[in-house]
């Protein structure tokens, strides 16, 4: 993420507030039950909301998320640009570059700045207007920043474009699934449908105790559920890890399982899933899929794609809960293995294409960052 100290010595530094006009006074929340859908862009923290039938603004703008951003996430960016007619919720600052300071290179410089020193809120993190004025920003000629610009968008478009083969790779195995096998959760293909439990062992994890420090170590990856739910469906690397003692109380599961997230601080985290390549141990937030009477990745597949009806068996509303004896009894459709076959071949083929086009896509990530902390050094 991009900080102060990694301004070439040489740019000037000025405050945020001094370089832009804020328009915070212009923009306009409306609840989602009031607005009434049209052709206009509706913006806020994290860019697109959906569409209204008004505007507010009609000139390219840089918004900058006061409340709900992407704040310490390197993933993520907390600031874009809006062009056209839009309309924004109070979620968002709204800058306009004074003379002198380039729209795309203010852009370029806030969407993964390091605001944490400038964020207050314990629940929920916020950028407020005043501590927005006055974040150190480089303020280099306006050919250096157009220059800068520049550099930046054409790297940036490269990063773009393996997003969008992730996207597409993830559609085709979407409409694969659903040819061969129709909507899991409707069953229009009339597929004899069985619950879980039949199909498949449900394990549930557990987190070994914390009293004894003999139980955690290097042996094996203890998951969580920020594990799960990944670009190219395989566990993400556990960031904690239980000792061979922990090993024999922690709860496990082989390669060939699917792990699911029952218990979650989200609702929209519950039906999260991920296979496992590996053997790995888990917590009690999760439960494991191991697959009897079908192919496994086939199981995956129709709990990936059979969400909506893991998270109506759910008795938390607001954050989600599913237990293992509900998730059991979740009925599911059970197609010919020959099918299930079939897709498992194409399906592998597929996801070494998503984990190659991955690994592209963080090389592409990391190199953009480099661009950046060079471009923002003076060093390009």
């Amino acid at each position: 993420m991009l900080r102060a100290e990694n301004f070439n010595a040489k740019y000037p530094i000025k405050p945020l507030g001094e370089v832009v006009d804020f328009l915070d006074n212009l923009r306009k929340p409306i609840k989602a039950s009031d607005r009434i859908g049209g052709e206009y862009p509706y913006y806020g923290a994290n860019g697109l909301q959906g569409f209204i039938n008004d505007f507010i603004f009609d000139e390219p703008l840089v918004l900058l998320a006061e409340d709900g951003g992407h704040f310490g996430n390197p993933e993520k960016t907390i600031a874009y640009i809006a062009e056209g007619k839009y309309w924004v919720n109070n979620h968002a600052h709204v800058l306009k570059p004074k003379d002198g300071l380039d729209l795309k290179f203010l852009c370029r410089v806030l969407e993964n700045y390091d605001v944490s020193p400038f964020i207050k809120g314990a629940t929920r993190a916020k950028l407020t207007k005043g501590d927005a004025f006055t974040i150190p920003i480089p303020f280099p000629s306006f050919a250096e920043q157009k220059r800068i610009a520049a550099i930046l968008d054409k790297a940036d478009r490269l990063h773009r474009k393996n997003q969008q083969a992730i996207q597409l790779s993830d559609q085709f195995l979407r409409s694969l699934f659903m040819d061969l096998f129709g909507d899991p959760v409707t069953n229009p293909k009339g597929w004899e449908v069985k619950p879980i439990c039949k199909i498949a062992i449900v394990k549930t994890g557990n987190t070994p105790s914390r009293a004894e420090s003999e139980y955690y170590g290097d042996y094996i990856e203890w998951i969580k559920s920020d594990n799960i739910n990944t670009p190219h469906h395989i566990l993400t690397t556990a960031s904690e890890y239980l000792s061979k003692e922990g090993y024999e109380v922690g709860r496990k599961v082989s390669e060939g399982a699917t792990l699911i997230t029952c218990i979650a601080g989200s609702f929209n985290c519950i039906g999260n899933i991920a296979f496992a390549d590996r053997e790995v141990c888990f917590n009690q937030q999760i439960n494991a899929l191991i697959p009897m009477t079908v192919k496994p990745w086939f199981l995956y597949a129709l709990i990936l794609f059979s969400k909506k009806k893991i998270q109506a068996a759910s008795t938390n509303a607001m954050k989600g809960m599913v237990s293992k004896g509900v998730l059991e009894k979740i009925e599911v459709i059970c197609p010919p293995e020959d099918l299930q076959i079939k897709f498992e071949k194409i399906f592998e083929n597929q996801r070494e294409i998503m984990v190659q086009t991955e690994k592209s896509r963080q090389l592409a990530d990391n190199a953009f960052f480099a661009l950046s902390q060079k471009a923002f050094a003076g060093e390009l």
